[in-house]
C-alpha cells in the first residue's frame, strides 16, 4: 500500500491520515490510484492547505461523500498553521473531520500511541476471536472493550504501529468476511469464534432497512460552440460545494414534466435523454435527464467546454448523468 512506511523509513502522518480519510467508506483497491493523484498534486499537508477548495474537490470526484474533502482541506490549513499534525489522541480528535477511529489510526501507525482503532476488519477480527454473539451495531461496546484488551498486550504496546497495521492485514487477507482462512491463521487456537464453529457468521448484523427512493430531474445544455452548462451546489449539505448539472431538487416524489421545466435553465429544444439511477448511503436518487441545445448560454452561469469537464468537480452520480446524455444525442 503506497501509504505505507517501508522498513527503515519514517512514517508521514499526512499519507497516514491522507489514506484514512481516502478510505472511510471505500475500498483499498478503488482508494490507490485516487490516492496516487492527489498525493503527486499535493504532496505534503502544506501543499495541500495552500491549494483552492475546487482543486480539491475536483481531485476528489469520484470517491464520494465530499464532505470528506471539505473536511480536509480545512483539517490540512489547521495543521499548517500549527506547524503539523499533534502527536496526542485528543489534540488529533479536535481536527476538522477526525473522529475517534481516525485520530486512533493516525496515533498509533505514524506516532507509535498504545491504541486500537477498530475499522470493519478490527471489528470482524475481534468478534470472531471473542465469539462476540450480538448483532451489530449493539455489538460495538463489546468488541471495542475486546481490541483494547488485544491492544493491552505487552507484544502490542511495544509496536503500537506494527501491530495495528498486522491486525488490519489480518482482517483483509485471512479473517475475511467470507471463507475466513481459518487453517492458515496466527491466531487459529486461540480463536473462540472457530472453537464454537461459528466465526464465519461473525460479526452479525441487523436486517438493513430497505432505502427510500428520491427523485430529481437534471439538464444538459449545450450551445452551439460546444460548451456545457453546469451550476455550484451549496457550500454545505450532501455533495456540498460539487459542480453539477442544473435541475429541480431531489424529493420523494415523482417530478412531472411541467413540474420540472419550471426548473429548466434556459428556454430550449427539451427532449427526454434518459434515465440515471445511483445509490447514496441513506436512500436511492432516480434522475430523469432532459437534453437541449441553445445558441448562447446564459450569462453569469458556469459555462464549461466539453473537453474540459474531466477536470471539473463532478460527483460521481452527475458523471453518470453527463454519459447518459451525451449518448442520447
Amino acid at each position: 500500500m503506497p501509504w505505507r512506511a517501508l522498513p527503515g523509513e519514517t512514517t508521514d502522518p499526512y499519507r497516514v491520515w491522507l489514506s484514512e480519510i481516502m478510505l472511510q467508506q471505500t475500498t483499498v483497491t478503488a482508494v490507490i490510484p485516487y490516492y496516487e493523484r492527489f498525493v503527486s498534486r499535493f504532496p505534503t499537508v502544506e501543499a495541500l492547505a495552500a491549494a483552492p477548495l475546487d482543486d480539491v474537490l475536483s481531485a476528489w470526484a469520484g470517491l464520494g461523500y465530499y464532505a470528506r474533502a471539505r473536511n480536509l482541506h480545512a483539517c490540512a490549513r489547521q495543521v499548517a498553521d500549527i506547524g503539523g499534525f499533534p502527536t496526542d489522541l485528543e489534540a488529533l480528535r479536535a481536527l476538522p473531520g477526525i473522529g475517534v477511529y481516525t485520530a486512533s489510526a493516525i496515533g498509533s501507525i505514524a506516532f507509535g500511541l498504545p491504541t486500537v482503532p477498530v475499522d470493519g476488519n478490527v471489528e470482524r477480527v475481534t468478534a470472531r476471536l471473542f465469539a462476540i454473539e450480538a448483532p451489530l451495531p449493539a455489538a460495538k461496546p463489546a468488541i471495542r472493550a475486546a481490541a483494547d484488551r488485544l491492544g493491552s498486550d505487552p507484544d502490542a504496546q511495544a509496536r503500537p504501529s506494527d501491530f495495528t497495521q498486522a491486525l488490519f492485514d489480518l482482517g483483509a487477507t485471512i479473517c475475511t468476511p467470507t471463507n475466513p482462512g481459518c487453517g492458515i491463521c496466527p491466531w487459529m487456537d486461540g480463536c473462540a469464534g472457530r472453537r464454537n464453529g461459528i466465526a464465519a457468521s461473525l460479526p452479525r448484523k441487523a436486517p438493513k432497512k430497505a432505502r427510500p427512493v428520491r427523485y430529481g430531474v437534471h439538464f444538459w445544455l449545450i450551445d452551439r460552440d460546444g460548451h456545457v452548462l453546469l451550476r455550484q451546489r451549496p457550500p454545505s449539505g450532501l455533495l456540498g460545494g460539487m459542480t453539477e448539472l442544473p435541475g429541480t431538487p431531489w424529493r420523494e416524489t415523482v417530478w412531472t414534466t411541467g413540474e420540472a421545466m419550471e426548473y429548466a435553465p434556459a428556454s430550449a429544444n427539451w427532449r427526454p435523454a434518459g434515465q440515471v439511477r445511483h445509490g447514496f448511503t441513506h436512500f436511492e436518487l432516480i434522475i430523469d435527464l432532459f437534453s437541449g441545445s441553445t445558441e448562447r448560454l446564459p450569462d453569469a452561469a458556469m459555462i464549461v467546454a466539453l473537453d474540459a469537464l474531466g477536470a471539473a468537480a463532478l460527483p460521481s452520480v452527475m458523471r453518470k448523468c453527463i454519459r447518459a446524455a451525451r449518448a442520447s444525442q
